[in-house]
């Protein structure tokens, strides 16, 4: 028998700085993240503190300024000391209307600056600058923000601001994100306030929704211990429950800048499941005279791309498809509709109609004829050349042995001349401006932080970026995990993983295994890539002496329809936690040292539902669990969940959700921990947990954290030492050291 592991506050250390806010730090350049000049044939990116510019067409890269020289002048101007190292930038704006290429505009020290890098002169700049939660019209002229529920707008200098409406009320106004989609509570706690607006292309109109929220039950959040002290403070919400008739609702509307006229869309509101509904609108042609929509309905059977004037507000129906499941228009929920309209009046259309994700040219009159086809499916649409009747995507299926590795393709829109621009093992994240021309590709592996290229359209490399290794993270012990390939409970489904081995691995000794789980079914846990969902947190596991794995099973999506559906009425098996189980031994029956009598499971949110379904249905396997802002009686959670994903709302289908009723099942040691003003997976979920294990006489341990949301900002490095210490006692049989964690530093500007 393995003796217990003794942990020391270096082990707890160097577990801190694997995660995600600190392990960035140590591979620089591995977050490439472009940002587009206006015409998109340039494109600018930061490391660190480093600010550079890429010109494609010329095959350059440089830095945006002279870093030097400016921190030196910005000392100066602002009176402090300021390292080039380390400019203290919250926002940059390389392109500053009405002036020189080479000043940049940001944001410092509590004050806006210009720097001219020709003349080298940094000078605050007292003309009023668009809020965090305020959207400059593309030419710049003006600034749309909201106010009392109104959209407004003000012009760059600040001597015009109006009205463009004016008949917001309470819970029934413009631009905001519903709740309990917006949580609320975390935006309060980041100190923002959403706008969602879309400007016209020759910034004369807005495209705004215009949210309805006013007949939707309330539910109350109590916030114990509010800043100050005093009373607790009650924060009403409005929050609807699977199957309700009542919804929130959306219905667009056009704003005219200079008429201000406003333009309502003449077919009845519809309901809003999901914020993804607000960015899937976009206005078609130079001027606008066109808005596309992707409209959804209710249960996601049927998806549509509409037309609506922006004149009128008469809405036409270009296309409709209907499924007896869920009706996509991407692989993973949140991602940007593959939809693009051409000049001509075609469309190119993804679908999973035969089976996998492919695409389809629609002519103007309705006629579809399929551009991809094969077992394998079109995972991003990066630039269509409409000239050269061209398209350029990422797929995945290509690779033999991984049906998740992305390569680079192009093919004729009417399906002919399919080439790989890439061919390789290497897993490859590419992006491109709006107007194509060229791709930034960002190629890596499990093993290999992200090799970053400009590439043209025929795959050729006409920029070399960043090429980072992980030196940094090798002395502090971390080693790349394996990427594994096991077989499904249904014993013959090919699923992939991660495995991680223990910081000092020692094949003589027995290691205990967590499953870092987020079950899907709308977004696959398990990446090919170099970070995973959760940069670092497997990781840190990992530097505590646990062996970590992460599971794909049968329901997540990045593969075909079928494989995606054996999620459809059956979340209550959380993304196939038969398949984590399978997986799980299969790997113990690979390794000697993987312990499968000592597993271990923790998730938050989605997965902190899969960490207690998985104690309560699965007891024999997971032994502990630590399960975070888990929605554990998930058919009383936000509708899109169980309506989307499961399909079927009634009383038999809520019993067959609820944790709760297996809560007799459990036998391991189990952790809940739960924000007091989540408003997202209300606290209740947890309650009614803790309640039905009391009703079953079962120990259970329950973490409130005051004053948090469901991201637990602020507290979530606490949360995070309180899951190590958790599984340390319980998994490796010791006592935690006395080592504390630092408060999680703030995100930062840019990559």
């Amino acid at each position: 028998m393995t003796a217990p592991m003794e942990l020391t506050d270096a082990d707890y250390a160097r577990a801190e700085a694997m995660l995600g806010p600190y392990r960035a730090r140590r591979v620089p350049g591995a977050a490439v993240t472009p940002q587009w000049f206006a015409d998109g044939t340039r494109f600018w990116y930061r490391i660190g503190s480093r600010f550079l510019v890429v010109d494609p067409g010329e095959g350059t890269r440089r830095d945006a300024f002279d870093h030097d020289r400016l921190a030196a002048a910005l000392s100066v101007a602002a009176g402090t000391a300021v390292a080039a190292d380390d400019l203290p930038f919250t926002a940059i704006d390389p392109e500053v209307p009405g002036s020189e290429p080479d000043v940049v505009r940001f944001s410092a020290l509590d004050a806006t600056w210009e720097w001219s890098d020709r003349a080298g002169t940094c000078v605050r700049v007292d003309e009023p600058q668009p809020g965090i939660s305020e959207v400059p019209s593309p030419d710049r002229a003006w600034i749309a923000f909201r106010r009392d529920g109104d959209i407004w707008v003000r012009s760059r200098d600040g001597e015009q601001e109006f009205a463009l409406t004016d008949d917001a009320a309470p819970h029934h106004g413009y631009g905001f994100l519903p709740e309990p989609l917006n949580s609320g509570m975390m935006m309060r706690a980041l100190g923002v306030d959403p706008l969602i607006v879309h400007w016209s292309p020759d910034s004369t109109r807005l495209l705004v929704p215009k949210i309805d929220q006013r007949d939707l039950p309330e539910q109350v959040l109590v916030e114990s211990a509010p800043a100050g002290g005093g009373r607790p403070v009650a924060h009403h919400i409005r929050y609807p429950m699977p199957g309700d008739e009542a919804q929130s609702t959306l219905t667009w509307v056009v704003l005219d800048v200079a008429a201000r006229s406003v333009v309502t869309q003449q077919d009845d509101p519809e309901p809003l499941l999901h914020p993804g509904a607000l960015m899937t609108a976009w206005w078609f042609g130079e001027k606008g005279d066109a808005v596309h929509l992707v409209h959804r309905s209710r249960d996601v059977r049927t998806l549509e791309l509409r037309r609506l004037d922006p004149s009128t507000g008469e809405i036409t129906t270009l296309i409709s498809e209907t499924g007896e499941t869920r009706v996509d228009p991407t692989p993973e929920l949140g991602e940007t509709p593959m939809v693009h309209v051409l000049e001509t009046g075609e469309v190119l259309w993804w679908s999973q109609r035969d089976g996998w994700g492919h695409l389809y040219l629609y002519s103007p009159d309705g006629v579809a004829e399929q551009v991809t086809r094969g077992q394998w499916l079109v995972r991003r649409v990066l630039w269509v050349d409409e000239e050269r009747r061209q398209v350029w995507f990422l797929a995945n299926g290509l690779v033999d042995d991984d049906p998740y590795v992305r390569q680079i393709c192009r093919v004729g829109l009417d399906g002919s001349g399919f080439t790989r621009l890439t061919d390789d093992a290497l897993d490859h994240d590419a992006v491109s401006p709006p107007e194509g021309g060229y791709l930034v590709d960002r190629a890596s592996d499990v093993a290999t932080p992200p090799q970053s290229v400009v590439r043209g359209g025929d795959g050729q490399v006409v920029v070399e970026l960043e090429a980072p290794d992980t030196g940094a993270l090798e002395a502090l012990g971390w080693a790349p995990p394996e990427r594994f390939r096991t077989t499904a409970a249904d014993g013959r489904t090919p699923i992939y993983g991660l495995l991680w081995k223990p910081h000092g691995f020692d094949p003589a000794r027995r290691y205990p295994v967590i499953d870092c789980i987020y079950p899907g079914p709308q977004i696959h846990r398990s990446s090919p890539a170099f970070d995973t969902v959760i940069p670092g947190e497997a990781e840190a596991f990992a530097a505590l002496g646990f062996a970590v794995v992460t599971v794909d099973g049968r329901g997540t999506p990045g593969r075909s329809k079928a494989f995606h559906d054996a999620s459809w009425g059956a979340l209550d098996d959380a993304g196939a936690l038969v398949d984590h189980v399978a997986a799980i031994r299969e790997l113990g029956l690979r390794h000697p040292w993987l312990d499968t009598e000592r597993v271990g499971i923790t998730g938050h949110s989605g997965g902190g539902f899969a960490t207690g379904r998985a104690m309560v249905a699965h007891p024999e396997t997971y032994k502990v669990g630590v399960a975070s802002a888990g929605n554990h009686d998930i058919g009383w959670y936000v509708p899109m969940w169980i309506e989307w994903y499961h399909g079927t709302v009634d009383d038999e289908a809520r019993r067959a959700l609820s944790t709760p009723a297996l809560a007799a099942n459990l036998q391991g040691k189990l952790l809940l921990i739960q924000g007091e003003l989540d408003d997202n997976v209300l606290p209740f979920h947890a309650l009614r947990l803790v309640d039905a294990l009391i009703e079953a006489d079962k120990d259970v341990d329950l973490l409130i954290i005051p004053g948090v949301e469901h991201a637990l900002l602020g507290r979530r490095h606490y949360a995070t030492r309180r899951t190590w210490d958790y599984f340390v006692r319980h998994l490796h049989g010791s006592e935690p050291p006395s080592h504390r964690l630092a408060p999680f530093p703030p995100p930062s500007l840019g990559g």
